[in-house]
C-alpha cells in the first residue's frame, strides 16, 4: 500500500524531473531565494514550476502590466518581470518588502508598502488598468481581493488566486457543506450581481513544501469579460 510519504516522494521526484528537463538556471531567482533565507523570511513562496506557469500565463494574454498582492521576497515578481512586463507588487510586511527590493534591483519592479485593502481603492481612484493580477496574500482576505481585481483588471485580463484549494482542504466541513462561506461561493454572488467574470479552479499535486499535509493545493484562475 502506497503511504503519504511515497507520494510525497514520488511528487518531489516528479517536480525534480520537471524542473531539471522544463527550466532554464536563472541565477537572480536562486539568489532571490537565497537571500531571502539569509534573511529570515518564510519559506512560503512559490515552486519554481508554478512561477514558470505564471510566466506563461502573463505572456499567452500578453501582459504588460501586472498588479501583485503579497511580494514577499520577490520571487514572483521576478518571474513576472522576465517576461517584460512592469510589476507593481503590494506588501505590507516592511522586512519583507526591504529583501524584495534588493531581490527585484533593476528589473521594472516597483514594491508598494502598506496594507492592500487601502491601497487598492487608490489605484482605482488613479484609473489604473493591469491585465493580470496575482493575489497570494492572507486567505481571508483572498474573496476582498478578488472583488478589486475584477476591478481593475482589463476585459480579457487574468485574476490568479494562489492556495485556493489548500484554504478548501484546511477549513473542511464548514466550507464544503457551505455553511460557511469561501472565495468560491463568493465569486458565485459577485457573478449574481452581474460582475463579469468566468472562473475555473486547478487542483495541483507537488513536494515542494517538503511535507504531506502541504503536498495538495491549488489555484482559481479568473478572465474578466
Amino acid at each position: 500500500m502506497t503511504t503519504s510519504q511515497d507520494k510525497l516522494h514520488n511528487a518531489t521526484s516528479i517536480d525534480a524531473l520537471a524542473i531539471s528537463s522544463l527550466l532554464t538556471p536563472n541565477e537572480r531567482l536562486e539568489n532571490a531565494l537565497a537571500n531571502s533565507a539569509r534573511n529570515g523570511l518564510p519559506r512560503i513562496t512559490i515552486s519554481p514550476l508554478q512561477g514558470q506557469y505564471l510566466a506563461i500565463q502573463a505572456q499567452l494574454i500578453g501582459a504588460k502590466n501586472i498588479l501583485e498582492v503579497g511580494t514577499l521576497g520577490g520571487y514572483s515578481s521576478i518571474w513576472f518581470a522576465s517576461t517584460g512586463a512592469k510589476v507593481t507588487s503590494l506588501e505590507i510586511n516592511p522586512k519583507h518588502r526591504d529583501v524584495a527590493v534588493e531581490n527585484c534591483k533593476g528589473l521594472d519592479v516597483e514594491i508598494i508598502l502598506g496594507d492592500a485593502s487601502k491601497i487598492l481603492p487608490g489605484l482605482q481612484e488613479k484609473g489604473e488598468v493591469y491585465d493580470m493580477m496575482f493575489i497570494d496574500a492572507d486567505w481571508e482576505r483572498q474573496a476582498a481581493y478578488f472583488e478589486w481585481g475584477a476591478k481593475l483588471v482589463r476585459k480579457g485580463g487574468c485574476i490568479y488566486v494562489d492556495n485556493v484549494i489548500r484554504e478548501l482542504l484546511d477549513e473542511g466541513a464548514p466550507v464544503l457543506s457551505g455553511q460557511k462561506d469561501s472565495l468560491l461561493t463568493h465569486v458565485k454572488k459577485l457573478k449574481e450581481n452581474g460582475v463579469k467574470v468566468r472562473a475555473t479552479t486547478i487542483s495541483t499535486i507537488s513536494g515542494h513544501k517538503g511535507n504531506s499535509e502541504e503536498m495538495m493545493d491549488g489555484f482559481l484562475v479568473a478572465i474578466v469579460e
